[in-house]
């Protein structure tokens, strides 16, 4: 099974994980138009370089696909280099303890069961864990305590802005990121 996990840089929110057999470039865009419509286009995504977008069989054609529809969007990509985690921190992170809190310890008998079992642990997850980073609140807690009432978004502050990132005060979220696993 795929594993797409996108997840907000500054909220540390897991935004979505989808579950398939396989993930198509539709797929992947209808899981960010959806996140989109949900809490706004952001100014970046940053991803996996453009050989390994969401295990794909040919992950050339998922790229230009996805570039289009950002493009189209007005977001911008950030691609961290391959063999470069580092660039990625969050996400891998985030992707680490999903494989060793879910994935190492589940054998999943069906896409069905696997998409639940997922789900279930993405909210658990946004809800319920503390984050030291988050001065030990869960990332859905943090993200509505730091809503600024008039424009709907987390303030930025320098420290969490990725390299080429949006200014403090900008309307628009920093970054999402997203990737395979």
């Amino acid at each position: 099974m795929k594993f797409l996990t996108l997840e907000d840089e500054y909220t540390r929110e897991a935004l979505a994980i989808e579950v398939e057999r396989s993930i198509t470039s539709r797929e992947v865009i209808e899981t960010l138009r959806y996140v989109f419509e949900m809490r706004g286009a952001p100014e970046h995504i940053r991803s996996d370089s453009e050989g390994d977008q969401c295990g794909s069989p040919n992950p050339k054609f998922i790229t230009r696909a996805l570039r289009g529809w950002l493009a189209d969007s007005g977001v911008k990509t950030l691609y961290i280099e391959p063999g470069a985690p580092w660039q990625n921190g969050f996400n891998e992170s985030f992707n680490g303890k999903l494989r060793d809190e879910l994935l190492n310890g589940e054998l999943f008998t069906s896409l069905t069961e696997a998409k639940v079992v997922t789900e279930d642990y993405r909210l658990d997850y946004n809800h319920r864990r503390p984050h030291s980073s988050l001065n030990y609140q869960a990332p859905a807690v943090f993200a509505a305590s730091c809503q600024d009432k008039t424009r709907g978004l987390c303030p930025r502050t320098p420290g969490f802005l990725p390299s080429g990132g949006e200014q403090a005060g900008s309307q628009k979220p920093v970054t999402l990121i997203e990737t395979g696993t």
